[in-house]
């Protein structure tokens, strides 16, 4: 309020009681806004800002330090670990953010059998030490501290749901919810009962190579029933514009992923700790449904019973 800084220099002398009374408040309003005249914080310059971080010490003033193991399972604790600070940014939208938007991504919930949970936790644990950068998928907590912890390493690295996407991550908007949905439930409905075998330790890397992601692969059973659900999933993205999958699918579950493209030397430590006889098989289990999440709604598309 700069029209009314300059006539606080009045002594009262010169003013009436009410009019001092007044001024008094001016003046009390004056201090709530600062000195400066500016209407809107938004006009003023980052840097002049005395709460604002110096750009020097951004990036050093929010990243941690990796969490001590035994936090992964504080009190009251449901067993998530989605509130830690990653000490890596994050995963990153392949497309931006846009108001009415919303990401859908069309899966098969998969769960690693109890049989083959130590095994698979092994290797993990056997590849952490050759490649230090990986990081939990889901959980974003680097494998090097759940490996201080077989329980902790189980329980958060392999135990949780993990995916098989039948189609690209892509948004939609909000008009088009309930047409996907509809969709999809009717393109795979009535699905039959099959096994999905997992054999194959497999390195991929997203489009911009910004990630790489260590994987399980399906190369034998139940790769024609999942490239069929695949293609049908593409029907209905084609309806709606939506870009569709890869032209030559290779349908996989990710275990863990590190920043930037390391393929090379990812795939390098994979290949030697892959030759261990015991690890040739991974697990098999059986498909059990189909899910669709939008945005963080999940539908269900179809679903088989556990007999």
């Amino acid at each position: 309020p700069a029209h009314i800084s300059g006539v606080l220099g009045f002594k009262r002398r010169n003013v009436s009681g009410d009019d001092w009374r007044r001024l008094q408040s001016m003046e009390a309003l004056i201090a709530s806004y600062g000195d400066d005249s500016s209407d809107s914080d938004s006009e003023v310059p980052l840097s002049a800002r005395t709460d604002a971080v110096p750009a020097s010490k951004q990036s050093t003033a929010t990243k941690l330090p990796p969490p001590p193991v035994s936090l992964l399972t504080p009190p009251n604790s449901i067993g998530s670990t989605d509130f830690f600070q990653p000490s890596q940014p994050s995963r990153l939208r392949s497309f931006p953010h846009v108001e009415g938007n919303y990401a859908v991504h069309v899966y098969i919930p998969v769960h690693i059998p109890p049989a083959s949970k130590k095994e698979v936790a092994l290797f993990l644990k056997q590849l952490s030490p050759l490649v230090p950068d990986l990081h939990v998928v889901d959980a974003d907590v680097p494998l090097s501290i759940l490996c201080q912890d077989e329980q902790k390493l189980e329980q958060f690295a392999v135990g949780r749901e993990f995916h098989v996407s039948l189609g690209r991550t892509v948004p939609i908007r909000v008009h088009q919810i309930d047409s996907v949905v509809s969709m999809l439930r009717q393109k795979l409905q009535s699905p039959r009962r099959y096994w999905i075998d997992f054999n194959k330790w497999e390195v991929f890397v997203n489009d911009d190579q910004t990630r790489t992601f260590l994987s399980i692969e399906v190369v034998t059973g139940g790769l024609a029933e999942i490239k069929k659900q695949i293609h049908s999933v593409d029907e209905v993205y084609r309806l709606h514009n939506l870009p569709q999958f890869y032209k030559d699918p290779r349908p996989h579950i990710s275990l863990a992923w590190a920043l930037g493209d390391i393929s090379g030397s990812l795939k390098r430590a994979v290949d030697e700790e892959a030759r261990r006889p015991v690890l040739k098989r991974v697990f098999t289990c059986k498909f059990s449904g189909i899910e669709c999440k939008i945005g963080n709604k999940a539908y269900k598309i179809c679903k088989l019973s556990d007999d």
